[in-house]
Formats: C-alpha cells, structure tokens, sequence
C-alpha cells in the first residue's frame, strides 16, 4: 500500500473570500465576547444524549425491559437513535477540538466513541484528515469508496448492479456501524499504518491494534453478554435487538452525512496529473457541500448542527452550537464573493436529491 498521494489546492481562486469570512467570524466571536467552543447547551446535550444510548440499556441489562418484546425491542430501538445523538452531539465536537477550550476535556469526550463500538483514531484519520481536506476527491475522501457495491463518484468504476443502488441502497446504509463495531477499525488500520496516517495519531500499529481489541472486548462484553445474561430474555431477542440498533444508527448516520456531499449539485473534481486541483481549498468546500433544512430547530439540535454542513466543513474549530449563527456571515460573504452557498430547505429535500444522485450513478 502506497502513501497517500495527496494533492494541492489552488492558493489564488477565490482569493480573499475564505480570508474575508475568517476575519468577519473572528469579529464575531469578539464582538460577542464568546468562545468557537461549545457552551452549557452542548453540555445539556450531552447528558441527554448519552442518557437516551444508556438508560434504555440500563433497562434492558436490568431485566426491566422483560415485561414485553414490544418494550424490549423499543429500547434498543432508543439506543439506535441515542448512538446517532452521540455520534452527531457529542464526540463529533470533541474529536475536532471544538466540544471545549480544555484539550484534555476534548479528549474524555472524544473518547465516548471507542465506548459505543467505534474508535477515535481511525475516525478522525478518516473524518478529520482524508474527509475534511479531500471533501469528494475520488482515492483520498472514503467517505465516497462505499466498497464496490455503491458508487457515489462519477469517477468511480460502474457495475451492472449499480443499476439498483437507489432501491437497494438504503439496506446497506442500515449496516455502516455493524461494519464499524466489527472489522472495519481493524482494516483501516493496517491501511492506515501503510499509509503512514497513524503517525499523525502519534500511535503505532501495535498500540493501536492492542487498543482496539480492548475496546471491543469491553464493547461486545456489555452490549451482548451482559444482555444475554441477565435481560431476562432469550438469546436470539438480545441479538435482535443489538441489529436492530445497529440498523436505526447506520441508516441515520448515512443520510446525514451523505446528505451533505453526494448530491447532483455536487461537482466531484479530479486533480490534474500534477496532483493540483482547480480550486482553493475553501472553494472546492463550497463547490461539494451542501445544507439541509436550516430552518428546524429539532433537526438542528438532533443532528448536532451537521445540517450546516456548509459552516462545519469550512469552520470544524468552531463547535456546532454557533452554526446558526455564523451560516448568516458564510452566506452573506459568499454572496460578496459570487460563492456558491447551497442549501436546501428540508430533510425530505436532501433526501430526494440524494435518491436522484444515487440512480444518475447507477444509470
């Protein structure tokens, strides 16, 4: 496995858009006397969504949740949406420096991930450094390499199955944190390592490795022998059940973030043979990033702002909590600079255009 052959954006196309917009937020926070990082809101949002992931389980490990199928499943159903809440709200925040000013603050929290069956190093390597820098560059974002059976890229090779994908689509997106909580962590990386990107985690592949078996003991342990133990139920239900969470997590984590990024206003560049792209970095995120429903306080706080995608992608110090806020200074100082800002007005919008995305891929 090679090193990652990066690529460089243009340091002049829209020149002094991103400078502008950084000063005008800069002015912003100091004008207002407030911190980019999160504030008391986003410290409620925490205790409740982590409450929602582990109070149903509470329920389910106590054998509470025994008295009925329809009570049991629906608390693993809680947890399913508690697991978005946590991954969205609160270590999203953190594994990007923005849940607080305390580094060591943002690294309890970050580390909520490795306890719900994921592990901070591969995300932020995959999130932070390939998914933020190369937003939609085919071979350096993987948040577009979907493995073959879905294409998202223009770029990507078809096959006949693809033909499909905006039916079947939707089932594999039920099946993202399956793969997370089972060998993707493990996979990305021996990818990684021979990439050299854990060096940027200051780990080496056998702490890691070492690390990540621990996590998912301690993970497997609680969320299915505990269970099977002492729920009360048989077996087979307490597996159910952790599919069943597993399935409300995948599929709500997929539509949120591809929601933002693969769409047919979408424009999916490749660099030239000199690994140079077209565009600033800043550019290239406006050109390949898309809002969604700006005007829904509960998808907004559900969603932990990643319905501005938009102000993340250019801004991800800056904690979500100030998203609302700061989008009127992104869109207004795109509309100085002739700035493509995309949004659109629902979550049943994006969704549209997403399905209409996936068949264009597949036709």
């Amino acid at each position: 496995m090679s090193k990652v052959n990066i690529v460089k954006f243009a340091p002049k196309n829209g020149e002094g858009f991103y400078d502008t917009l950084k000063k005008n937020i800069d002015t912003f926070f100091k004008e207002n006397n407030m911190s980019p990082s999160g504030n008391a809101s986003l410290r409620w949002k925490t205790v409740a969504m982590v409450s929602l992931f582990f109070v149903p389980y509470a329920f389910i490990v106590s054998g509470l949740g025994a008295s009925s199928p329809f009570l049991y499943f629906g608390l693993w159903a809680m947890m399913g949406f508690g697991m978005i809440g946590v991954g969205c709200g609160v270590h999203h925040d953190s594994n990007h420096g923005s849940y607080s000013d305390n580094k060591k603050v943002n690294k309890i929290v970050g580390d909520i991930v490795n306890v719900v069956g994921g592990y901070d190093v591969t995300w932020r390597i995959q999130h932070n450094i390939l998914h933020h820098t190369y937003t939609n560059i085919e071979g350096l974002d993987e948040d577009i390499d979907a493995g073959g059976l879905l294409r998202f890229s223009p770029h990507s090779k078809k096959l006949g199955v693809h033909k499909y994908q905006h039916i079947y689509g939707w089932f594999l997106y039920c099946l993202l944190t399956v793969q997370w909580v089972t060998y993707k962590d493990y996979r990305l990386l021996f990818i990684y390592n021979a990439k050299g990107l854990l060096k940027k985690e200051k780990i080496t592949l056998r702490k890691a490795l070492l690390e990540l078996t621990i996590y998912k003991v301690i993970y497997f342990t609680y969320i299915l022998v505990l269970p099977i133990i002492f729920s009360g139920m048989p077996w087979y239900y307490v597996v159910g059940g952790f599919f069943l969470l597993h399935f409300i997590a995948g599929l709500g984590l997929s539509c949120i973030f591809q929601l933002a990024h693969v769409l047919e206003s979408s424009e999916f560049p490749l660099p030239s043979d000199d690994r140079k792209m077209g565009n600033s970095w800043a550019i290239h995120q406006m050109l390949n990033t898309a809002n969604f429903s700006p005007r829904s306080h509960w998808v907004f706080w559900f969603v932990g702002g990643l319905n501005y995608q938009v102000e993340h992608h250019l801004f991800p110090h800056i904690s979500h909590v100030h998203y609302p806020q700061i989008a009127k200074i992104v869109k207004s100082t795109a509309e100085q600079y002739g700035v493509p800002y995309k949004v659109m007005p629902t979550f049943v919008n994006a969704l549209r255009e997403h399905w209409r995305m996936l068949k264009k891929m597949g036709q």
